[in-house]
């Protein structure tokens, strides 16, 4: 997942889809009970980690894709992700060594495609590295889960995996190669907006019932196992992402779904190349950036 260039750490940060998203029930504690099933792709940030003067965490943002949000604009302080998650490291194991952290932003921002929390994972895997603190997968994953529910997916770098509970809880999953388009709409969505109201219905399948389907060759019997209880009120919140399932609908493909609390929306296509003629036909429309992606099917 990472290697070394000189004194600095290059960390990649992959994206993911929600390939299966149930909303169970809302906790006492406030969060939600969820199964889901977690596709980690190539899409990905790019975090360059080196030494610093100070026991400061020192943040640049170095670029952004065009669907991201601008890099003045993505806060380099207390209210970045990756910058808890450093601090959050430091007060736990006691660290006084500082760093200085580029990122390369690829990921688009509220866009259900977990860049924020991958971002974070990706700083607490390469600074255990970095600062030589010797913690493993499972203590980082547990830091990472009072930051973010989705973190412990990323630091604990399975391809696929079921998540439970909050979405902490994961269980491996065998991983097959697939192929993506997702369109990103201009719009965004706060994950809390969309969970705010949210009417939990019953679905019939589970994510373990995508997961054991998989390993068979895509066919239109995944269709009818995909699901995310999100997506309706997505929909209900913001047009934008009734125009892009609609776009990705006209394309024919194996499926199409919201990932996580949207607003980008993916396609399940058959091979590598429908995947980028779908592409091609969709950026015409310029309902959003389009993306091409293929699932990771090796540990990170």
């Amino acid at each position: 997942m990472n290697t070394r260039q000189q004194s600095d750490l290059v960390v990649i940060a992959p994206a993911k889809l929600n390939l299966f998203l149930n909303i169970l029930h809302k906790r006492e504690d406030g969060f939600h009970e969820i199964d889901s099933l977690m596709q980690a792709i190539d899409l990905h940030d790019t975090l360059r980690i080196s030494a610093a003067q100070s026991d400061q965490i020192q943040l640049r943002i170095a670029q952004t894709s065009p669907s991201c949000a601008k890099a003045d604009v993505i806060p380099v302080d207390g209210r970045n992700l990756i910058v808890k998650a450093a601090n959050l490291l430091q007060q736990v194991t006691g660290c006084e060594l500082g760093a200085n952290i580029l990122l390369h932003k690829r990921i688009p921002s509220q866009a259900g495609l977990g860049g924020g929390s991958s971002d974070a994972a990706s700083a607490l895997i390469g600074l255990n590295q970095f600062w030589s603190l010797g913690l493993s997968r499972e203590q980082l994953s547990k830091i990472g889960a009072q930051l973010g529910s989705d973190i412990p997916f990323f630091v604990e770098g399975h391809p696929l995996a079921i998540a439970t509970g909050r979405g902490e809880i994961l269980q491996p999953a065998a991983a097959v190669p697939l192929h993506f388009v997702i369109v990103k709409p201009s719009s965004g969505l706060s994950t809390a907006a969309v969970y705010s109201g949210l009417a939990v219905s019953p679905f019939q399948h589970s994510a373990k019932d995508l997961a054991n389907a998989l390993p068979d060759s895509p066919s239109a019997s995944i269709k009818s196992l995909m699901h995310n209880s999100l997506q309706n009120r997505a929909e209900s919140l913001n047009h934008d992402v009734v125009t892009a399932l609609k776009a990705l609908r006209s394309q024919y493909l194996t499926a199409e779904m919201l990932s996580g609390s949207g607003t980008a929306c993916f396609g399940l296509c058959r091979n590598r190349s429908h995947a980028l003629a779908v592409a091609g036909r969709l950026r015409h429309l310029r309902i959003g950036s389009v993306y091409v992606a293929r699932s990771r099917v090796s540990q990170l």
